[in-house]
């Protein structure tokens, strides 16, 4: 393997979260190592999409994602659309998330939380920026607002509607992931993928057509075998892409250009890394 070359993102990755206090800069440098030439870092509120955008500024290889998770749906109010308006101006600022639905936890009303997250489809569109969107317990109906996003995009020849966006850590069975696919989404693949008990997951991922993967970390949450249960980090990124390949029966380097060239379209990349 030519190391030199080797390049992989990791296109989901919560570096703000205190967890990383204490050790950030060996993080993001252990990242470097395994070949990670850029991580991008979601917000999950106001607070969070502030913090996203300083390391953004710190690292080269760290880009920004600002929006409101569904379980911080209660601190939305009339003014915060504005606010993440403002904090999108910022040049490293390459999508709209994490936002979403997630019935599971019920901090707030699934009426609230769709509300929440039709102003972001509204503002996502306004900047021309893609979306990445979280689900749980809540597919059918997040597919069904993304749906009727994408047919709105058409309809004012949004040029979004090629690369809308990615539903990140994805779990959903192959309806749902074709249901995504048919609005031109990506699905995020993430550590998930290496567990011994994702039987179901394995067999979607090894028909799925490579052009609609990307490979995440989701750090510091859901770390690969044989980490599981430990602290995640982006450099682990890379042991989702050898299982990728594995299952699709292709070489690590051929997942790793092939996810690097979806998160490049996704994310409006343009320059060589």
């Amino acid at each position: 393997m030519n190391e030199a070359n080797f390049c992989l993102v990791d296109t989901h990755c919560h570096l703000d979260f205190n967890v990383f206090d204490e050790s950030r800069e060996a993080v993001v440098e252990a990242s470097k190592e395994a070949g990670v030439k850029r991580i991008v870092n979601p917000g999950v509120d106001l607070e969070s999409s502030r913090r996203v955008v300083d390391l953004a500024d710190k690292w080269d290889l760290v880009y920004a994602a600002i929006g409101v998770h569904p379980n911080d749906a209660e601190s939305w109010t009339d003014n915060t659309v504005r606010e993440l308006r403002s904090i999108a101006e910022h040049p490293k600022v390459v999508a709209i998330g994490e936002i979403g639905l997630d019935y599971y936890w019920k901090k707030t009303t699934p009426s609230f939380q769709k509300r929440v997250l039709r102003s972001q489809l509204e503002l996502a569109a306004e900047l021309n920026l893609p979306v990445i969107l979280h689900s749980r317990d809540s597919n059918s109906d997040l597919l069904d607002m993304v749906s009727d996003w994408f047919v709105e995009l058409g309809t004012i020849g949004s040029a979004l509607v090629h690369h809308p966006g990615v539903l990140h850590s994805f779990s959903g069975n192959e309806a749902e992931a074709n249901r995504a696919f048919g609005s031109n989404f990506f699905i995020g693949i993430g550590g998930p993928l290496t567990f011994r008990n994702a039987p179901q997951l394995q067999a979607l991922v090894s028909q799925v057509p490579l052009d609609r993967l990307l490979i995440e970390t989701d750090a510091p949450f859901l770390s690969p075998h044989p980490y599981r249960g430990k602290r995640n980090e982006p450099a682990r990124v890379r042991l989702v892409a050898e299982k990728m390949a594995a299952l699709k029966q292709m070489s690590v380097e051929e997942i790793a250009l092939r996810t690097t060239e979806n998160a490049k379209l996704l994310f409006g990349w343009r320059e060589v890394f």
